[in-house]
């Protein structure tokens, strides 16, 4: 049995955050594999779910982020589980929007989030961190993480966490290497050539569409059509007998 715990405060106006980013992966990942409809329980909105058979629990602490502690505390008392049946999804400051990284254990980073959680289960749980860019300096932090996402990273967040979906029984099988890695693959776009970390809507990315149209459009670029042989006719054989006729054949020479 896994506990999904995901972090950020309650309430729509604060839906669209970057400190909800735990709360949209979350959200997704309900809609994503069918979960019953979520309830209130334990100061949390609990939902619950089925993947690939193993019996998942989606957690939403209603405390706010900075005292997540207490309801995860309950929830896990009430199905008598401990912090190692739990994963965590997090945003995370030192972290780009386009990466994800997952540890076990540690410090929590200046997460007040994290320090409550720490602080009434312990460490030893898993920790999703979700990147969501630094503002560049300490002060501009708080009004940082209590802001929206611009356009494009909202855009890389929103592909990145629909990639977390599609591989997140991996992660509940332990694959954590490859939840991670082919996550953000989702963020590279082979056919436009599109690199990590640029988002649709963007210059560079525009540029890189602008370029591989050219490409695609340019005089003779067109693929060189291969005509091969086809089954033979009674049309075509006529014609090919009266092609070579008079025409030695090997056979004929000496």
């Amino acid at each position: 049995m896994h506990i999904l715990v995901g972090l950020g405060n309650p309430g729509r106006q604060y839906e669209g955050h970057r400190h909800n980013v735990g709360f949209m992966a979350l959200d997704l990942f309900a809609a994503r594999f069918g979960a019953s409809k979520w309830k209130e329980r334990a100061q949390a909105k609990v939902a619950e779910v089925r993947i690939d058979g193993e019996k998942v629990v989606l957690v939403k602490p209603q405390s706010f982020v900075n005292k997540s502690g207490q309801p995860l505390r309950l929830v896990l008392d009430f199905w008598k589980l401990k912090a190692d049946a739990v994963t965590v999804f997090y945003d995370e400051l030192d972290l780009p929007p386009s990466k994800v990284r997952i540890k076990r254990g540690g410090g929590s980073g200046g997460h007040n989030g994290i320090k409550s959680l720490d602080a009434y289960v312990g460490q030893n749980y898993r920790r999703v961190r979700i990147g969501i860019g630094h503002p560049g300096h300490k002060d501009r932090v708080p009004a940082y993480v209590l802001h929206d996402f611009g356009k494009e990273d909202r855009a890389q967040i929103d592909t990145l966490l629909d990639a977390m979906g599609n591989h997140l029984p991996r992660l509940l099988k332990g694959d954590e290497s490859g939840f991670m890695s082919l996550s953000m693959q989702a963020l590279e776009d082979p056919v436009r050539g599109r690199q990590p970390g640029v988002s649709s809507g963007s210059p560079l990315a525009a540029k890189a569409d602008q370029h591989q149209w050219k490409k695609a459009t340019k005089p003779g670029s067109a693929p060189t059509k291969i005509i091969g042989k086809g089954p033979p006719t009674a049309l075509g054989a006529a014609l090919s007998r009266l092609l070579n006729r008079g025409k030695s054949s090997p056979e004929d020479k000496d």
